[in-house]
């Protein structure tokens, strides 16, 4: 009886290998929304040569000890170390500009959030309010933003907000029933660095660190990072506030002039620059740059 057995559990394991490698057929790798910057191209080609690594004894990982804490958790220092790496190979500086470098919990996200590349999984991003991908009115709800290669996934173990781990994005896919995976390399996964999948839906994702600039969120009072200079810079342009107000820091000049901004538009002047306030404000530096002719291209005839 045994022979039998044996024979149908070959034949239940063929099935499952067909069936598996048919599945994955059906996967499309989803393209970026935008050109895929160098720079992105080069880390990935860094973090996938570390693929494999396993740590030594206790948690010891070269990527801790590079960052100063050799048995440390090394998720974050994994991919701090590929972008040294980067910089030191094509000589760019984009540790600490283009991406973080950071070991502690929530300084990495928060430091994207500073910077105006963070795409919140859901709900709102905390002090701050909503997001919505730019050129559009809807804000963000679970699933809406698709992580784009480069991107860092921010997860939590714990029901809090708290970020206990981080990935990076290599490229996402969608499989014949429509739903999203995406693909990342991780560091600290669980002693070494290793490639997985996750679903676009799960609920252990706080958000995303962008490669590029994709997503606006709403601003008020007390908030501070490259966004509020943005706005800061287009309250200028169309009057509503001075030049030495462009700091960064949304204080209480740059409310005063987003609630002037409000009543003269006929928007709720509530001085937080939520979807409504800031796509009116887009329009409005549109428009006086098409009046402006300062901004007018000179086109030679005789060229």
């Amino acid at each position: 009886m045994k022979r039998p057995i044996c024979f149908l559990l070959i034949a239940v394991s063929l099935f499952l290998q067909t069936f598996s490698q048919a599945f994955a057929e059906e996967e499309e790798i989803l393209e970026p929304v935008c050109p895929v910057p160098k720079e992105v191209t080069w880390l990935l080609e860094v973090a996938s040569g570390e693929v494999g690594y396993k740590e030594g004894d206790h948690g010891w990982s070269k990527y801790g000890e590079w960052a100063g804490d050799p048995y440390c958790q090394w998720c974050a220092e994994f991919l701090c170390w590929c972008v040294s790496r980067v910089d030191e190979i094509h000589g760019t500086s984009l540790l600490g500009t283009t991406f973080p470098y950071w070991s502690a919990s929530n300084t990495g996200r928060a430091w994207f959030i500073r910077n105006g590349r963070f795409a919140v999984r859901h709900g709102e991003v905390d002090g701050w309010g909503y997001e919505w991908l730019r050129g559009h009115r809807e804000y963000l709800k679970t699933g809406t933003y698709v992580p784009q290669p480069g991107d860092y996934v921010f997860f939590t173990w714990t029901s809090g907000t708290d970020t206990n781990h981080v990935a990076l994005v290599e490229y996402c896919t969608r499989n014949a029933a429509g739903e999203i995976f995406i693909h990342v390399i991780e560091g600290n996964n669980p002693v070494g660095v290793a490639r997985a999948v996750y679903p676009l839906t799960n609920s252990q994702i706080l958000g995303y660190g962008t490669a590029n600039d994709l997503v606006d969120i709403t601003m008020r009072f007390g908030n501070n990072g490259e966004k509020v200079r943005q706005l800061q810079e287009k309250l200028v342009y169309i009057g509503y506030l001075d030049e030495q107000f462009v700091s960064g820091n949304f204080g209480n000049a740059t409310t005063d002039a987003v609630r002037r901004f409000q009543a003269d538009h006929g928007l709720r002047t509530n001085a937080i620059a939520n979807v409504d306030t800031q796509l009116l404000l887009d329009e409005a530096v549109k428009d006086k740059r098409d009046a402006d002719p300062a901004t007018w291209m000179v086109v030679d005839d005789d060229e």
